[in-house]
């Protein structure tokens, strides 16, 4: 068990339960060894946030019980099933599949998500639709928690023909670990409590990795704070398989975000980590096809330039209808135009493609509403600034950093979660963008009716008209929290000043664009 702290600290390390000296009578239970694991972090060197915890945990456990198979789960997640090992294990030892087998991933599922799901905390669309069907190609993609993994798998190449010396230039000095890697070691009692508990010393520090390939080979790798993602593609990428396994009974359980402000930044996370990988070297769709399914590469290339899918097209739509609508400049076709058609059906039918996914998994409409909701307010805010963070971090305007998602709940967040309301306690960073294009939208449709009744261009300015209306509908808890609520969960007054102006100098400078 490894913990992961955020403050620089030396090594510590403690056996917490020992039962190999105890006489266990046959019919007893015997408890599995537990050693506590929390790994040196010093300036200048950089721990590579969870990427580098899970290589410490990797060889330190090497030593302690040198398993061929390890499960990963994330701090706030517990076991739900004592039966997913052998359900794993039934994938993973398997004579047909298991050489090419490197992970059997489990779906994330959560024990306090309300009905509603408000912030679609349960992420239905990944765990539910999308990795059904990427396990029809060559396996989901790797998620980070919840999934046993071959540790074989981990070391980038078979080893078992390879000298010591070229060994250690990729795993590292220690010959000890080396031979555990080989399968040449053979862990015991007085070991754990000595002579390994020193090796640890050596495994879990600071330095251990320089000059090695830890990081950029072996284990999970470091080019992106999305480590599990990237580490899937690699293993992909090498020919490796995995298995998505979704029992109706989920088999771990953890804790899902509970307010606007941890989605938020955990979306930002995740956004900024994707779009990493698509600008790196590891882009999917050039690095992947020479390596895998050309299916494959666009599956991993649609998450990696997901954030810039979303955020670019969403913002132009929530913004260039409303100017021109302002302006009586169509974009459209007029309604009585036979081309019009194809326009409605394109709408229609990604609404009714989403709202398909929601009941055939069993949501309901008030779950597309939430989704539909939540995804917008994601992509003008979160993939915004990942894909900002993303572009800055590659150019080396910023160093790389890792935001935690908080998982701590709040009374008073969690009673408003649960009442289907949204907590609007959140930075202006994330608040003004959102309140700024609802503003937009006010005066838009408010002005283009006007326009519609007085002078009677409506078969001309409706669908940009009903476009500001569906963004406002949608984006209704907004309005409320602008005007109507007076909890702690509201919109700030100063916020929605700052917002007023922010969409006031928008306003006038895209009449003057669109003037000239």
């Amino acid at each position: 068990m490894l913990f992961i702290f955020p403050q620089f600290h030396p090594i510590f390390r403690k056996v917490i339960q020992d039962n190999s000296n105890d006489k266990v009578q046959v019919d007893q239970v015997k408890i599995p060894l537990l050693v506590y694991v929390a790994r040196e972090k010093r300036p200048p060197h950089s721990h590579h946030f969870k990427a580098g915890a899970l290589n410490v945990l990797q060889r330190v456990s090497c030593m302690i019980s040198n398993s061929p198979y390890i499960l990963v789960l994330d701090c706030d997640m517990y076991c739900n099933d004592p039966t997913s090992a052998r359900r794993a294990m039934c994938f993973h030892l398997d004579s047909k599949i298991s050489p090419l087998l490197a992970f059997v991933q489990f779906p994330q599922r959560f024990h306090n998500i309300s009905k509603s799901d408000i912030y679609d905390s349960q992420l239905r669309m990944i765990f539910s639709v999308q990795w059904q069907g990427i396990d029809g190609l060559q396996g989901p993609i790797l998620s980070g928690t919840g999934f046993y993994i071959k540790r074989v798998s981990l070391c980038g190449r078979s080893i078992q023909d390879i000298d010591l010396e070229e060994l250690k230039q990729s795993f590292g000095s220690s010959n000890e670990l080396i031979k555990s890697l080989r399968g040449n070691y053979k862990s015991n009692a007085l070991n754990v409590q000595h002579r390994l508990l020193e090796e640890t010393r050596l495994l879990a520090s600071c330095t251990y990795e320089k000059d090695t390939k830890w990081g950029k080979e072996v284990g999970f790798l470091y080019d992106s704070v999305v480590e599990d993602y990237l580490t899937g593609f690699t293993l992909h990428c090498k020919g490796w398989t995995s298995v998505y396994c979704d029992p109706s009974r989920p088999q771990f359980l953890g804790s899902g975000t509970t307010n606007l402000n941890d989605n938020l930044i955990q979306g930002m996370r995740w956004s900024s980590g994707l779009a990493e990988v698509g600008f790196s070297k590891f882009c999917p769709l050039i690095y992947g096809p020479p390596r895998m399914s050309i299916f494959v590469s666009m599956c991993y290339g649609y998450y990696a330039f997901s954030p810039l899918l979303y955020f670019l097209p969403l913002w132009c739509f929530a913004t260039i209808p409303q100017l021109c609508l302002l302006n009586n400049i169509p974009l459209y076709p007029k309604v009585s135009n036979s081309y019009f058609v194809i326009f409605l059906f394109i709408f229609l039918s990604s609404i009714s493609k989403h709202l398909q996914e929601v009941l055939s998994t069993g949501g309901s409409f008030q779950i597309w509403r939430n989704e539909q909701r939540i995804w917008m307010m994601k992509s003008i805010t979160s993939r915004l600034y990942g894909s900002l963070d993303a572009i800055m971090k590659r150019i080396g305007m910023r160093e790389a950093s890792f935001l935690p998602t908080n998982k701590v709940e709040d009374v008073e967040q969690v009673k408003l979660y649960k009442m289907g309301k949204f907590d609007f306690q959140t930075s202006n960073m994330f608040l003004v963008p959102m309140v700024s294009l609802i503003i937009l939208n006010m005066v838009s449709f408010i002005g283009g009716l006007v326009r519609v009744i007085f002078v009677g261009n409506w078969d001309q300015m409706l669908v940009q008209v009903f476009i500001s209306f569906y963004i406002l509908v949608m984006n209704f808890p907004i309005i409320e929290a602008m005007i109507i609520r007076k909890d702690k969960g509201r919109v700030r007054p100063s916020v929605t000043i700052l917002s007023a102006m922010f969409s006031t100098i928008f306003l006038l400078l895209g009449c003057i664009i669109l003037c000239c």
